[in-house]
Parts: C-alpha cells; structure tokens; sequence
C-alpha cells in the first residue's frame, strides 16, 4: 500500500471546459514539505554523482569533444522525440541533415531536427551568460517548435488555454495540468527553485524535481515532454554539475517507459517524491555509464578505422581527410565531401571506394549516381537502442 503525503498534494481546481466540469491539478511549489528523506537515498546519490563525475571527466579529456557531442545530441534528440510518439530513426535524422537525401519522412524528423537546434541554441545562451530563466525556456520552446509539427501551436508562448494528457478532452484525461490563468504563477515558483541555494539540495535532486514539476506544470500546447527532458541537461551545465550537454536520460526512460509514467503519477498523487528520485538517480547512473562505456567504444573503432585507412601507403592522406570528415557526418556524398574536404571530386570518389573495399563505409543508395555513403560501424554505436517504439513495443 503506497503512503499518502497530504502536505505535498496539491490542489485541485474545478473548472468548465467544453460543457463538463474539469478538476485540474495546481502542484505545490518546490521543495517538496515535509523535506525529502535523502538519507535513504545517499547512497544512490552518491553513486549517481560519482558516474556523472567520470562522464563530465571523459567529456574534459577526449580527443574531439565535437565529434561526440554532435554524436549524442543527435541520437538523445531521436530518443526524447521517440517518447513523444515520432517513428524517426537515427539514420532518418543523419540523411536529413544531409541536403541530397530523398525519400526521408519529414514530419517527424523535422520535430528530431528542431530539438537538436533547440539542444545547440539553449548551451550557446547558457555559455554567453545568460540565466536558465523563464525567457530563456520560451525562447529553446520556440525553437523546439519553430519549424513542422507544432509549429502552428503557440512556440515560445505558455499556453492561454486548458491542456490535457491522455484522453480526448480534460473530461477523460490521464492528467489535467493547471488552468492556464494559473501557469505564470507556478512557472516563477518553479524559477525561483531553479535558482534556490543551500547545501541541503544537491543539484541531482534538483533537477529531479524540476523535470517532475515541469512536466505537471505543463506550460505550453506542444512540445513539453522534450523540452522537460531538455530542462534536466541544461540545469546540470547552468549549475556546473556538467560542462558540457553530454548527460541525455532519453534511453533509459524509453526504456522503463511505464515505470517512468507510474512515478510521475505517484508523486502527483501520493506525494512519494523519494520513489521518483531513486528512479531518476538510478537512470543518471546508469546512463553516464552507458555513455562513458560509449564513448570509449567510438574511440577504439576510430583508432583501430585510422590504423585501417593508413594501411593503404602513399594514398592514405586524402582517405584519411574523408575519413576525419565521416566522423562528424556519418552520412554523407560525394559532392559534398569533395567541397567540405577540399579536395577534387575524382579524388573523393577514390578515397571513398577505398574506405569501401576496407569495409569502413557502405554505399546506401544503389544507385550510380547521387549516391550516399555512411560510416557503418560508428552508425551502428549510435544507432543502439534508437528503434522506432513501434517496433520495441
């Protein structure tokens, strides 16, 4: 039997909306009252502090930081969309940002895409400066939404109107957020939090309850389930926790799917903020592990491909030159590797059909002309865990 916090349940508020009446949920403000036992969850944060300590270290260290935040940001961006109900892949999102790619499902790699420039605008403002603030998350909301699905639904405004989810209509919704005259109100209480002091609060719990509390919050038509994912990174690198975005919690809560929905639910319901915490510190563990484990895997495939493409002698320099430009776009042509690189097109159409025979790239199209090439092995690294949920259900 779940134990019932009356002092961290909120309040519920009834309303009319499409001629029934609605009872909507207007959460109390961080910290949670009574104060969170974090006793009984010490030693989880400490562990989840120290694994994030070592992702933070590798990020300091590696050899091409670039390569492998374009890596992850591109692959966590697939993920969070995924939770939302895209059907995009990873090699959806690689051939889009590629201009000669044909045939790829625009809809819901835009909404992939938007959350990549979303990531990129929202670190660049934080490095410049400025204050993770309720501006700044309008302003990364409109560039969330800025382009395809979405965009016709208010980007980079809180919403005026009563939002649901589940259900067809706030009648027979999972969860009613608070009216929309009260989200101003519970946005500058959550503000506040984001830039509270005091030992008492470690910056892991923090952004816990932070994510758990947007998402009940609910501010905006569209886009909240991604941009509440994107607020725990940016609150790790505002708060120095991390220096750069390379902590993404998008696999681990795709794949503990209704766990994670069950205890966003028992905090709104019960109060039991601890039993989502746990949760949540368990996945910051886990996924800087499977990052750090990651990454070490992306540097032996390199060094062991860059030994390969050495191998062939007096002709490696300009396969080596493709090589390099493969690492940072895994799909890519002829043309374009040509211009990027600098070097001739006969040039490039040899140095990729060596890559070729040593296995390292793989021809997509078919085709003899306009074709495509991707660097498969690291692709594949990547690509781990990123299935549309269709086809993991």
């Amino acid at each position: 039997m779940q134990t019932i916090h009356p002092e961290r349940l909120g309040q519920y508020i009834s309303t009319t909306f499409g001629g029934e009446t609605v009872r909507s949920l207007l959460p109390p403000p961080l910290p949670p009252v009574p104060p969170l036992r974090l006793d009984r969850m010490q030693a989880l944060l400490e562990q989840a502090n120290l694994s994030l300590g070592r992702l933070d270290g590798l990020a300091a260290i590696l050899p091409d930081l670039p390569l492998f935040l374009y890596a992850y940001v591109r692959k966590e961006a697939v993920l969070s969309s995924q939770i939302e109900g895209t059907q995009s892949s990873l090699s959806d999102l690689l051939m889009f940002e590629h201009s000669d790619a044909p045939g790829v499902p625009t809809d819901d790699v835009q909404e992939v895409s938007n959350y990549v420039a979303a990531l990129t605008f929202g670190m660049k403002r934080l490095k410049e400066g400025f204050p993770l603030s309720l501006r700044l998350i309008r302003e990364i909301h409109g560039v969330l939404l800025a382009e395809g699905r979405g965009s016709d639904r208010a980007p980079g405004e809180f919403r005026r109107s009563q939002n649901w989810i589940g259900g067809t209509r706030p009648g027979n919704a999972a969860y009613v957020p608070p009216p929309a005259e009260n989200v101003i109100e519970c946005m500058g209480a959550l503000e506040q939090f984001l830039h509270g002091e005091g030992p008492d609060m470690p910056v892991l719990i923090r952004a816990g309850l932070a994510h758990v509390q947007f998402e009940s919050i609910h501010p905006f038509l569209d886009g909240n389930g991604r941009l509440g994912r994107l607020l725990i990174t940016f609150l790790l690198c505002a708060r120095g926790a991390l220096r750069e975005p390379i902590l993404y919690l998008s696999l681990y809560l795709k794949t503990h799917r209704p766990v994670y929905y069950d205890l966003l639910t028992r905090v709104r319901q019960t109060g039991d903020w601890e039993a989502w915490l746990d949760f949540f510190l368990l996945a910051v563990k886990e996924t800087s592990e499977q990052a750090v484990a990651s990454a070490h895997r992306i540097l032996a495939l390199l060094e062991k491909d860059r030994k390969r493409v050495e191998s062939i002698g007096r002709q490696a320099s300009s396969a080596l030159r493709v090589f390099h430009y493969l690492q940072t776009h895994p799909v890519t042509s002829l043309a374009v590797t040509a211009r990027e690189t600098g070097i001739t097109f006969p040039t490039a159409s040899k140095c990729m059909d060596q890559l070729r025979a040593l296995e390292i790239v793989t021809e997509m199209t078919g085709k003899k002309s306009g074709r495509l090439f991707f660097y498969k092995d690291y692709v594949g690294i990547l690509s781990e865990g990123t299935e549309p949920l269709a086809a993991t259900a």
